[in-house]
């Protein structure tokens, strides 16, 4: 009678996941173009929504989730089946405002690398194989975030950015790889950035590398 129970309880959680709705802004195929793994084929999933509003935000229409349609995750897992890729980039907008448990537990089905870009700034939740975290000072992050966080990723736009990746750093694990990037309409941040690292060799110089190669 226990095992019986137990079925119909895992065959409903599995229900519920492929049911459970995500806002979604695009879908595409390309290169992930920063970071650790800038170069590798990627698939990725824009979600719509942030409350963050980091001024320089070049994905300011994903901040509201209204005008976007409503996936499933049954229909999301049919689309990521069909790519012909080994790594799954799930990222927004700010993707850790939706619950990312029934998302990624059933993409973890297709044997494929998850992957997470996040500011943090609400509590962590989902399964990855990799998370980069990227927190902005315009929304603090969540506690959760520091033990999970695979790279840490600070973009700079001025030198009193610097203080900010600083504090950062010290509350993430001496595992996590720390980049800095230059916020992309700040040419002169990449010399800072330079100099910073010089001084610092606990830092990496991250790059969108996509920009400047004119693709997604």
């Amino acid at each position: 009678m226990i095992n019986t129970v137990n079925k119909k309880e895992v065959k409903k959680t599995l229900n519920n996941n492929l049911l459970y709705e995500y806002p979604i802004v695009e879908t595409f195929h390309s290169v992930q173009g920063e970071g650790f793994f800038a170069g590798v084929n990627a698939f990725f999933i824009r979600l719509a929504g942030c409350d963050v509003f980091c001024p320089w935000c070049d994905q300011k229409e994903t901040w509201s989730m209204k005008k976007y349609p409503l996936y499933t995750v049954e229909k999301i897992v049919r689309e990521v089946e069909q790519i012909n890729t080994n790594t799954i980039i799930i990222t927004g907008g700010e993707p850790l405002l939706h619950d990312l448990n029934p998302l990624t537990i059933e993409l973890k089905k297709t044997g494929k690398n998850i992957h997470l870009e996040t500011s943090g700034a609400h509590p962590f939740s989902g399964v990855f194989d990799w998370v980069t975290f990227s927190p902005k000072p315009y929304k603090i992050p969540h506690e959760t975030i520091y033990n999970n966080a695979s790279e840490l990723k600070v973009v700079v736009a001025e030198e009193k950015d610097f203080m900010w990746a600083l504090s950062e750093g010290e509350k993430v694990s001496s595992h996590t790889i720390k980049y800095l990037q230059p916020e992309w309409n700040s040419p002169h941040t990449q010399e800072l950035i330079f100099n910073y690292i010089k001084d610092n060799p606990s830092w990496r110089l991250s790059l969108q590398t996509h920009k400047y190669l004119g693709v997604r």
